[in-house]
């Protein structure tokens, strides 16, 4: 049994208890809300290790809650769902500060195996170049590879699922240009496209960049990619 704790927020009853059953069998604790309401009373009592939320709930809607939580300092890892699967939905939700979007109707093992892969914030992993260190430095931040973990001079710095895989994905290959489309492969992001890249880059640089419009660590090779630069 894992220790591992999702809460779902969904206005749909039937795929609540769907996704409770399932998620349970698979070692999970699971706890359950109908609306963004119900979800921030859970939070005042619980920290789940996951958020699976519906994008479109009456009241306060999935984008909104999940831009919240994330001005509010929520870290943990959450996945969107909804019966909009355009790209541009899937940015929007992305730019929110989701983790992952899932478009309805999915079926419960992809959504379990894309719920693990965050969860153990795993990067695939390239071939790296050069011998990577296991710890960054990126000016007063420092970045431990394997665990995953940002911190600063005054603690943690923290990071999302995504802004945590994007970063690993980066060291794995230090100094060297990666494409859009390499990250998003690596990423697992290739079927929403670049543009997703391009928003979890963006996020990314405001929490390692002291200006993120003038990246020292993170920059942009125009027609190229991106390339991650470590230094003091």
């Amino acid at each position: 049994m894992s220790d591992e704790h999702i809460l779902v927020v969904d206005d749909d009853q039937r795929l609540l208890r769907l996704l409770q059953r399932y998620l349970a069998e698979n070692g999970y604790r699971v706890t359950t809300a109908q609306d963004a309401i119900q979800a921030r009373d859970v939070l005042k009592l619980i920290q789940p290790d996951a958020l699976v939320l519906d994008v479109t709930m009456p009241g306060e809607n999935g984008l909104s809650l999940t831009r919240s939580l994330r001005e509010e300092g929520l870290s943990l890892p959450i996945l969107l769902l909804t019966a909009r699967g355009e790209p541009a939905d899937r940015i929007d939700g992305l730019e929110s500060g989701a983790d992952d979007y899932l478009g309805k109707p999915f079926e419960p093992r992809e959504l379990l195996l894309r719920l693990r892969a965050h969860l153990r914030r795993v990067v695939p992993a390239l071939s790296p170049v050069t011998e990577v260190p296991s710890v960054l430095r990126l000016g007063p931040l420092e970045f431990d590879v394997e665990r995953g973990l940002l911190t600063g001079p005054e603690g943690p710095v923290h990071l999302t699922g995504g802004e945590a895989a994007l970063l690993g994905v980066l060291t794995a290959r230090p100094g060297i240009v990666m494409s859009r489309e390499d990250i998003a492969k690596s990423l697992d992001m290739d079927e929403i496209g670049e543009r997703a890249v391009d928003v979890q880059v963006t996020r990314l640089r405001r929490r390692i960049e002291a200006d993120p419009k003038e990246p020292r660590f993170l920059h942009t090779v125009r027609g190229k990619g991106y390339v991650l630069k470590p230094g003091l």
